[in-house]
C-alpha cells in the first residue's frame, strides 16, 4: 500500500514518546522543555514545563503521569498539579535516559543511550532500567546497546526494546511481577536500519522509525517487513497507533537528529497516515 504522511502540526521543536491517551497524542518536546498533547484537528496544549529535557511517558495505575527527565537521569511523577521526583537511576544508566513503557501493573522499564554519540565516545552496553510506583529501581536487562523505543505485546507478555546501535529488536518475556527474563532477537532489521521509537499492533508486529534511512517500518516477529513508509528528506523520530480504532499512525519527524542542534535545525513536526491493523499493548 502506498502511504501518503500529513503534516498534523509543526508545533513541536523535536518530538519523542508519543502515546495516545484519552482521545489525544501526548508527547515530549524535548528541546521545548515541554510535555504536550494534540487532538485530530491539530490544536496543540501544553500539559506541563519542565526545566530538564523530557522524553520517555507514560501513566501509573493511580493515574499520575511519570516521564523521563533525560540530563539528570530521574524519574518523574506528575499528579496533575505537582511534579515530584519518583526515582534518580542515575547509577544505572549511562549516557542520557530516553523512552520509557509503563506496563498494566504500573512496572515502568527505561531506555538510556549508554554513552554520548554525538561526542563520538565508544559504544558501550548498558541497562534497561526498571521503576516500580513506590521508587524502587534495579537494572531489569543489561546488555543492550543503546536501547531506544519499548514496546509489549497485547496479552502483556512480551516486552520488546529497539536498539540504535544494532538491527536487532530484542524481546524478552515479561512476568506479572514485573520480572524480565529470556532474551532472544525477536526480529532482524534490514540492513542499514537502527531503532528509534516503536510501537506494536495487534498482530504482534512492530512499527519502528528507522531515523537514518528516514523511514518508518512495519516488521513481523521473525523480521519479515510487510510496510515502508518514506519521510523524504526528513528523520524518522517515534510512532504511535491511535485514533479512537487505533488505526491512524502518528509519525514524529525531524530535520535533524542532533538535540545540540537549534530548534529552527531539528524543526519537528508530527505527521499521519491510515494503517490497516490497530495498534495494540502498551504504551
Amino acid at each position: 500500500m502506498n502511504y501518503q504522511l500529513e503534516k498534523l502540526t509543526d508545533d513541536v521543536c523535536f518530538g519523542e514518546a508519543p502515546r495516545w491517551r484519552e482521545g489525544k497524542l501526548w508527547f515530549s518536546d524535548i528541546k521545548g522543555h515541554r510535555v504536550k498533547n494534540v487532538d485530530l484537528n491539530g490544536i496543540v496544549a501544553t500539559v506541563l514545563e519542565i526545566e530538564e529535557e523530557p522524553s520517555g511517558l507514560g501513566w501509573l495505575l493511580d493515574g499520575s503521569m511519570v516521564l523521563v527527565s533525560m540530563l539528570d537521569h530521574r524519574v518523574l511523577r506528575y499528579d496533575g498539579e505537582t511534579l515530584t521526583t519518583l526515582a534518580d537511576v542515575s547509577h544505572l544508566s549511562g549516557g542520557k535516559l530516553n523512552d520509557m513503557v509503563v506496563d498494566q501493573y504500573g512496572h515502568i522499564y527505561m531506555s538510556n543511550l549508554g554513552y554520548d554519540y554525538e561526542k563520538g565516545e565508544a559504544r558501550v552496553a548498558t541497562n534497561i532500567v526498571r521503576v516500580d510506583a513506590d521508587g524502587t529501581s534495579s537494572a531489569a536487562i543489561g546488555g543492550a546497546l543503546c536501547p531506544n523505543g519499548m514496546a509489549i505485546t497485547a496479552d502483556g507478555k512480551t516486552l520488546i526494546v529497539g536498539q540504535s546501535a544494532s538491527t536487532e529488536l530484542l524481546g524478552f518475556d515479561l512476568a506479572d511481577d514485573g520480572h524480565v527474563s529470556n532474551r532472544v532477537v525477536y526480529a532482524e532489521l534490514p540492513e542499514g536500519r537502527i531503532a528509534d521509537g516503536i510501537c506494536v499492533d495487534a498482530e504482534g508486529a512492530v512499527w519502528v522509525a528507522s531515523p537514518m534511512t528516514k523511514e518508518f517500518i512495519r516488521i513481523e516477529k521473525g523480521g519479515n517487513v510487510t510496510n515502508t513508509i518514506s519521510t523524504g528528506e526528513r528523520h524518522a523520530i517515534a510512532c504511535m497507533l491511535g485514533g479512537d480504532d487505533r488505526k491512524t499512525l502518528f509519525c514524529m519527524t525531524s530535520a535533524g537528529v542532533h538535540l545540540s542542534a537549534s530548534a529552527e535545525a531539528l524543526d519537528g513536526a508530527i505527521e499521519i497516515t491510515r494503517v490497516e491493523v490497530p495498534g495494540a499493548g502498551w504504551p
